[in-house]
Parts: C-alpha cells; structure tokens; sequence
C-alpha cells in the first residue's frame, strides 16, 4: 500500500496547493517580485529594475504578464478558504489558466531574445529552463491536476 498521498491533504482533508505551484506562480510574477524590491532601495529605484531588465518595456511587459499570476495566487488564498462561492465553476480552468499565462512568458522570453540580439545570457537561459520544467510540470504531474480537481462543485 502506498500512504504517500497523505500528506497532500490538510486537517480537514482538501488537498493542499502543491509548492512547485507557488514556484511558478512567483517565476511568472518576478516582474512584481523586482518591483517590490526596487522599492526598498532609497537611493536609487531603477537599478535594480535595469539591471534585470535593461529595456523599460521588458518591464513593463513583465508586470502586465505578471498580473495574472497574481491574480491566481489569489485565487488560491481563496480555494485554501472555500470562501466564494462564484470561484468554484472557475477553479477547476485554472489549469488552462496557467497554461495561457506560461504561453505569455514564453513569448516575452522570445521577444526579450530578439532585443539582445539572440545573445546568449544566462539570465534568458535561466528562465527558458524554468519555463521548460514547468510546462512539464503542469502536464505530467498528478498532485497537481488532483489539486485543480478538488473543489467540486457539489460542495
């Protein structure tokens, strides 16, 4: 027998978010991430935003993209709470979702890739892999579509 699955579940037995999904959703939303942390710097702001992304619309693209990933972090919160109700016939297309959103970042790789004339960094190289192993991710594991599956309806 095989009692692995066990610990998916939390006390009232709903399957908990897998954390390679929380990995995702902060890949996709680093723009955000870089934002907030441009913040704390007193002196000078937009550095550390140049520094990871030397064109302002590689930003700013960045933050659009990463709008959606924030916006299913927090539809999570709200799965981890079965609080709305209306979220439930959604939940269950978040999935495609997060397909739709991997779609996007790929596409602003392939267009940051163009602006650095196809050089190599290892910053692109990075995020090519990263996107790889996710899209992997969402469609060979199991915990994760169990976890997309579990706020039926019926509840």
């Amino acid at each position: 027998m095989n009692f692995s699955n066990i610990t998916w579940l939390d006390d009232n037995g709903h399957i908990k978010p897998p954390i390679y999904l929380y990995f995702i959703l902060i890949f996709l939303a680093r723009g955000w991430c870089i934002f907030i942390a441009s913040l704390t710097q007193a002196s000078d702001r937009a550095a550390l935003v140049a520094l990871f992304y030397p064109q302002k619309a590689d930003f700013m693209m960045a933050l659009a993209a990463g709008a959606g990933a924030l916006l299913l972090y927090g539809f999570i919160i709200a799965e981890r709470k079965r609080s709305p109700v209306w979220v439930r016939p959604l939940f269950n297309q978040f999935r495609w979702v997060l397909l739709l959103l991997l779609l996007v970042d790929g596409g602003l790789l392939i267009e940051r890739s163009i602006n650095s004339h196809y050089l190599y960094s290892w910053s692109m190289g990075l995020d090519g892999l990263i996107l790889f192993w996710s899209f992997i991710y969402l469609f060979k594991s199991k915990r994760l579509s169990h976890y997309f599956s579990d706020w039926k309806r019926e509840e």
